[in-house]
C-alpha cells in the first residue's frame, strides 16, 4: 500500500485468470462428502460455516490454488506453522496489500489524502522490523497487559452499565455494538495515549479499513471506504507530526526511534506502525469478544460459571482463538522456489495461511470440533501467528476477552441470545470473520 507503486493495490489477482473480477474467490475443492463442488472465499456459504471446506482442503489438498484469486491455501498446521516461522523463504511482503482491485477513482481518493503505507510491521521483513517490533512489545508485554487490568474492569463495568439500563428498559440489546466493539477501542486509547478523537470515530475509520483492504466490496462502497481511510490517515499523520504527543505514550515512543543507521523514524513508517496497532488492537479484538460472547450463549449454563469458576473464561477464550480466531487467514509470498505439503511452489507465489482450518487439524487436537476449555495443548493453535511476526499485542487481546466474558456473565447471567429472526449477519473478510451482532434478551417482569 505504497504510493506510487500503485501496483501494490492491483497486484493481488494479477496470476488469475482475466475474468476473476466477477468471480473472484471461486475454487474447485473436494469437500467433506467427496463430490468436486465450487466454494467461494466471500460467499456465504463459506463465511457462514468453512468448516466443511477447510476440513476438505486439509484432507484433501493441503496445499491448493485458489484459481479465483490465485493464492495457495495452506491448511495443515505444520505447514502453516512451517511457514510463518522460516522469514527467509515465506516474506511478509503481501500481508497487507489489497486483496480486491482499487479502481483509479479510488486510488485518487487516498493519493489525495496522502496515503502511503510504508513497510513497518505485518509486512516488513527487513531490517528496520525487530526495533519497530520492539517498541510496539514495550506497550503491550505482560507488566503494561496485568497493569491495565483495572483499566479494562473499569470500561467494561461503564459500558455494561448503559447496555443493561436499556435491557432492562426494553429487554434487549446488541452486546457486539454497545460492548464489545467498543471496549477494545476505549481500552487501546488509554493504553496508548490516544487524543483528539472519540472511539465511535476510530471504530468506524478502522472497520472501513479492514473492508476497503481485505473485502470485495463494490467500486462505489471502495469509494465511500476509501473516504473513510483517507481520513483515518490524515489523522494519524497530524497526530505524529503534533509536538504534544507525551513522551510516554505510543506515539512519544515513535518519535524517538531511531532506525538501525542511527536516523530517526520517518513520518509515512511511524504512521504505518499506529495504523496496523490501532487496527490490530481494536477491531480484531472487538471480534474476538464477539466471537467469544456469542459461542458462550449458545452453551447452555455455562454463563454463570464463568462469573464464579477461576480459570473458566481464560480457558473458554483460548478454546474459542483455536477454534473460530478473528483472524482467520494471512498471507505469505515465497522468496525462492520451495517445496511445501509436497507441492512444488515457484518464487514469488502468494500463499494464504488457513489459520482457522489450522486450529481444528485432528493431527495437532483431538475431536477438534468440540469445544473442549482446558484442552492440555490448546495453546498450540496458531490463531495469533508465529515467529518473529507472532502478534505483539496476544497478551491483551486474551486479557480483554477474558475480562469481558467475565463482566457480561457477572452482570447480566440471565440474558439469552434472542430467538427472533435468522442467523448474525457475518464479517466475512479474506482474513476476518466474526459475528456483527450479539443480540441478547431478558423476560422483563408482568
Amino acid at each position: 500500500m505504497t504510493f506510487p507503486a500503485l501496483d501494490v493495490f492491483t497486484s493481488a489477482t494479477a496470476s488469475a485468470e482475466p475474468d476473476v473480477h466477477d468471480r473472484i474467490g471461486a475454487s474447485q475443492v473436494p469437500d467433506a462428502r467427496g463430490p468436486v463442488e465450487l466454494f467461494d472465499l466471500f460467499g456465504e456459504d463459506f463465511v457462514r460455516d468453512p468448516f466443511p471446506w477447510l476440513d476438505a482442503l486439509r484432507a484433501e489438498a493441503p496445499v491448493h490454488r485458489d484459481r479465483g484469486t490465485g493464492l495457495w491455501l495452506v491448511s495443515r498446521h505444520c505447514d502453516v506453522r512451517r511457514v510463518l516461522s522460516d522469514s527467509s523463504a515465506f516474506l511478509p511482503d503481501n500481508a497487507q496489500n489489497a486483496v480486491a482491485p482499487l479502481p483509479v477513482a479510488v486510488l485518487r481518493t487516498l493519493a489525495r489524502a496522502g496515503f502511503t503505507l510504508p513497510p513497518a510491521l505485518a509486512n516488513n521483513g527487513t531490517a528496520t522490523h525487530a526495533g519497530l517490533r520492539r517498541v510496539v512489545t514495550r506497550f503491550f508485554n505482560s507488566r503494561r497487559v496485568a497493569a491495565a487490568v483495572p483499566v479494562i474492569e473499569r470500561c467494561a463495568d461503564e459500558l455494561l452499565d448503559v447496555a443493561q439500563d436499556r435491557t432492562d428498559a426494553t429487554g434487549r440489546c446488541d452486546l457486539f455494538a454497545s460492548f464489545a466493539q467498543i471496549l477494545p477501542c476505549r481500552v487501546l486509547m488509554e493504553l496508548l495515549g490516544i487524543r483528539g478523537v472519540t472511539p465511535d470515530t476510530l471504530v468506524r475509520w478502522s472497520d472501513a479499513s479492514l473492508e476497503l483492504f481485505w473485502g470485495r466490496p463494490s467500486p462505489e462502497r471502495q469509494l465511500e471506504l476509501a473516504c473513510l481511510v483517507g481520513e483515518f490517515h490524515q489523522w494519524l499523520t497530524d497526530t505524529v507530526h503534533s509536538a504534544t504527543a507525551a513522551s510516554d505514550s505510543f506515539i512519544g515512543a515513535l518519535s524517538r526511534h531511531r532506525l538501525p543507521d542511527g536516523k530517526p523514524l520517518d513520518t509515512a513508517t511511524a504512521v504505518s506502525a499506529c495504523f496496523f496497532v490501532f487496527i490490530a488492537g481494536q477491531s480484531t479484538t472487538g471480534q474476538l469478544i464477539a466471537t467469544v460472547l456469542r459461542r458462550a450463549l449458545e452453551e447452555p449454563g455455562l454463563l454463570p460459571r464463568l462469573a464464579c469458576e477461576a480459570g473458566s473464561a481464560e480457558a473458554w477464550v483460548e478454546e474459542v482463538l483455536r477454534r473460530e480466531p478473528p483472524v482467520t487467514t494471512w498471507r505469505r509470498i515465497t522468496a525462492r522456489p520451495v517445496e511445501l505439503g509436497g507441492v512444488e511452489l515457484p518464487a514469488g507465489a502468494q500463499l494464504l495461511l488457513m489459520l482457522m482450518g489450522s486450529g481444528s487439524d485432528p493431527a495437532v487436537f483431538a475431536e477438534p470440533e468440540r469445544m473442549c476449555p482446558h484442552r492440555t495443548n490448546v495453546r498450540h493453535h496458531l490463531a495469533f501467528g508465529a515467529g518473529r511476526h507472532r502478534c505483539p499485542g496476544a497478551s491483551l487481546a486474551r486479557t480483554e476477552a477474558a475480562i469481558a466474558l467475565r463482566a457480561v456473565a457477572r452482570r447480566m447471567p440471565d440474558v439469552r441470545l434472542t430467538t427472533e429472526g435468522d442467523e448474525p449477519p457475518m464479517l466475512g473478510l479474506l482474513s476476518f470473520r466474526a459475528p456483527l451482532t450479539v443480540g441478547v434478551e431478558r423476560q422483563l417482569p408482568r
